[in-house]
């Protein structure tokens, strides 16, 4: 018994319940939460407990809100969709001061002139060069930590009940 405990406390489905119950004290239980899902107890307890590989994308829509927990909606597009897995997103909820921090880190006024600057002479031409493919990657690298960033503020702002979108 005490590994299932272990093994469902490290299960994001799991920690996003136990989360949202000091919020709704029938989500303390997997019997409460799977009345308000909509769902069988013991298909709780398999999204929990890891014994499904896949967890239908519907039961995940309905998690997140009913736990109001968008990390899960990106837990499941990084790690399960095809798609997604091939995408930086992130997917815990860091605290502002940490978001802040990187944001002020990454958009430095001095870095992104730089950055801006050297992109547009590469697009000056209408095309990159050989010689401009290597700035060109730098350039792209930077802005991809700016977008990380940006979302991780996104998905903070979201777990806080707005909406960004």
């Amino acid at each position: 018994m005490a590994t299932d405990y272990m093994k469902s406390n490290e299960n994001i489905y799991f920690r996003c319940r136990k989360e949202a119950a000091k919020y709704n004290d029938k989500l303390n239980s997997r019997e409460g939460a799977s009345e308000l899902l909509g769902i069988s107890v013991s298909s709780l307890a398999d999204y929990e407990l890891g014994n499904i590989k896949v967890v239908p994308v519907d039961k995940v829509v309905l998690m997140a809100d009913l736990y109001n927990a968008p990390e899960l909606l990106r837990y499941y597009c990084k790690n399960v969709c095809p798609i997604g897995c091939r995408m930086d997103i992130p997917t815990e909820v860091e605290p502002i001061e940490k978001i802040t921090l990187r944001l002020l880190d990454v958009l430095e006024p001095d870095r992104i002139q730089t950055s801006m600057n050297r992109l547009t002479k590469i697009a000056v031409d209408g095309k990159v060069s050989e010689e401009e493919k290597g700035s060109m990657t730098e350039i792209v690298h930077y802005l991809s930590e700016v977008k990380k960033v940006v979302e991780m503020l996104v998905l903070y702002n979201e777990k806080n009940g707005n909406s960004a979108r």
